[in-house]
């Protein structure tokens, strides 16, 4: 008896999305930048049972080296140091498991707005383009599961990331769906991915992580060059309805009851492993200063304002009135140090996108 359902209990059946097709009866290239962007991703196929090892096991010891996702090296905290190595390996997978849980959930979310992308937007070049990146999405959403499947099990989508894929995927809005997408949910998983890669030395990990960055930032890039071209078309009134949906899909990422309800779920994860998460919180707490030192510049700026701001910059969804409103959120959140006192302090500690992005995810550019 075949254990095929039509309907299963891991499905979250019911949203409702919004979507206008548009056809293109024009098949000649329109968009120079997007079609050599296409033909680069064809060209950059892999296949991940082919060329992936798995049958390596993860390496606990080389494992210990990956970032955990906190705003702070918590592992470098005398509580973390003073645990038996057997419970230091528990927390660390059963957290990065969490992590690497809500990058797979990501990258179904990318996945179903790519499809949606293909019908969607207008241009023949932006279409194809759109096409090869489902077939990425469906690979990484394949090498994430069986990753987690190795290490630990899949845990819950956090809902702030949630709650910007339902966004993205309900718009009716194309242009919405490239920035929700391309722009806020690609530049988080660039730079998350950007440093897991670099700092872990798990070889598997590693391994999987160089072939989904390099995809990424194709992903990144067709968001960046699109939008670039099509904002310098729209009204003011177009631009600003743009600029305040990317500014609320940032502003989930970053809000403090968002994170509390992440810092939730870890707080059980951990307690799961059998440590007290308050214990291990105050140290972190108590250390904070010896502990931020450890960190560089660009790691304490974040995502939001290390690279999807700076993103949104180049793609010329930043006026001063938007600018306004996130430096107000970011300093209520983080703090002044590091956002700056004044808006146009907070533009001039913006950094600059690094000119080639998959140099950059690869640790070959700072």
């Amino acid at each position: 008896m075949s254990d095929f359902a039509v309907v299963t209990q891991t499905q979250e059946p019911n949203l409702d999305t919004a979507m206008k097709v548009v056809y293109q009866w024009n098949y000649e290239p329109e968009v120079d930048e997007l079609r050599r962007l296409y033909i680069k991703a064809a060209e950059a196929q892999w296949v991940a049972e082919r060329d992936v090892d798995w049958e390596r096991p993860i390496d606990h010891q080389k494992f210990a080296t990956t970032p955990l996702g906190a705003a702070l090296p918590i592992e470098q905290c005398s509580y973390w140091k003073g645990l038996n190595a057997e419970t230091q390996w528990e927390l660390t997978r059963r957290t990065a498991g969490f992590r690497l849980s809500n990058f797979l959930h990501g990258e179904q979310g990318a996945l179903m707005v790519a499809a949606q992308l293909v019908n969607a937007v207008p241009h023949t070049d932006a279409k194809f383009y759109a096409a090869t990146q489902t077939m990425d999405e469906a690979r990484h959403v394949e090498v994430f599961a069986k990753y987690i499947k190795k290490l630990d099990e899949v845990r819950p989508i956090a809902p702030a990331l949630k709650t910007i894929l339902d966004a993205t995927l309900q718009t009716e809005d194309w242009m919405k769906k490239l920035v929700g997408m391309q722009i806020v949910v690609e530049g988080l998983a660039l730079y998350s991915f950007r440093e897991m890669r670099n700092l872990t030395d798990e070889p598997l990990l590693k391994d999987l992580l160089t072939y989904v960055a390099r995809d990424e930032s194709r992903h990144h890039a067709y968001g960046v060059q699109y939008i670039a071209r099509c904002v310098p078309c729209l009204n003011d009134a177009q631009r600003t309805e743009l600029e305040d949906f990317a500014l609320e899909a940032a502003r989930s990422l970053i809000d403090r009851r968002n994170q509390q309800t992440f810092l939730t779920a870890v707080l059980a994860i951990w307690a799961e492993a059998g440590i007290d998460p308050a214990a291990l919180l105050t140290s972190v707490q108590n250390e904070r200063e010896e502990l931020t030192r450890e960190l560089g510049r660009g790691r304490r700026l974040g995502p939001v304002q290390g690279f999807v701001i700076p993103t949104l910059r180049r793609c010329g969804l930043l006026s001063e009135r938007v600018a306004t409103h996130y430096h107000e959120f970011l300093r209520d959140n983080l703090s002044g140090n590091l956002v700056g006192e004044t808006v146009e302090e907070f533009m001039q500690r913006i950094p600059e996108l690094p000119q080639d992005t998959a140099a950059w995810v690869l640790g070959e550019l700072q």
